[in-house]
């Protein structure tokens, strides 16, 4: 019974004690936004770099915004995360204020995610049959009109469920974002854990992260039986 004691003491002062608790929604928050201003930028530019490969593939045109956007996926998708958030906040806004950090972490995590979701979304575009550009182009529809009226939109569809993955990575990726003094949930951990000396809040912050993983995901699975059951109309 004494280690029962010994826990919930720990958990009280990780958790109650100076309404450490704040600290902690704090970081939530911090985390949530990131993640979101991140994977709203990943989709933008990921469609942008989609595009241009995609129109290369198929017209030869573009043929040296092709090899700038093969040169941006390279970069992104051969360096660690962490040292691109560090070059961003150290050398290319390092006139930025302090309070400018999440800001800054949300573009770094953002360009990273759009190598990715780049590639997300030229999978989704080549996977659409042919048969329904060639629709297009019957119906008098140009190029351009085609991808977004007709590929785009099925396209979209279905990537939906791996954009909503990288929703999810991008929520746990977040957790370096303090080393550039952001305080997200493990920093809110670790902020805790120097001032009570207990291991509690690393288990308390890893308990955060599960509980928004889960939640994520349930919303993404109701959201691929929805899909799944507009296909089967």
């Amino acid at each position: 019974m004494i280690w029962i004691q010994s826990i919930a003491g720990d958990i009280y002062k990780s958790l109650f004690a100076e309404r450490r608790w704040r600290f902690y929604l704090e970081g939530t928050g911090n985390t949530l936004l990131m993640a979101l201003m991140a994977t709203c930028l990943g989709i933008f530019i990921g469609m942008i770099i989609a595009l241009i490969k995609v129109t290369y593939q198929q017209t030869g045109k573009l043929k040296w915004l092709n090899k700038l956007a093969n040169l941006y996926t390279t970069i992104i998708r051969g360096t660690p995360v962490l040292l691109q958030l560090l070059i961003f906040y150290t050398i290319i806004f390092k006139a930025a204020p302090v309070g400018a950090a999440i800001a800054v972490a949300a573009l770094a995590f953002g360009i990273n995610s759009g190598a990715y979701v780049s590639e997300i979304f030229r999978a989704g575009i080549v996977s659409i049959d042919k048969g329904q550009t060639e629709a297009g182009r019957s119906l008098g529809l140009n190029q351009k009109q085609t991808m977004r009226l007709i590929v785009l939109p099925q396209a979209i569809k279905n990537i939906l469920p791996a954009l909503f993955n990288e929703f999810i990575s991008l929520l746990k990726e977040t957790s370096v974002a303090g080393y550039i003094a952001v305080v997200d949930i493990t920093r809110a951990g670790d902020i805790i854990r120097s001032r009570t000396w207990t291991l509690s809040p690393l288990f308390i912050a890893a308990a955060i992260y599960l509980c928004l993983v889960l939640g994520l995901t349930k919303i993404q699975q109701r959201l691929e039986r929805r899909l799944s059951a507009g296909d089967m109309r």
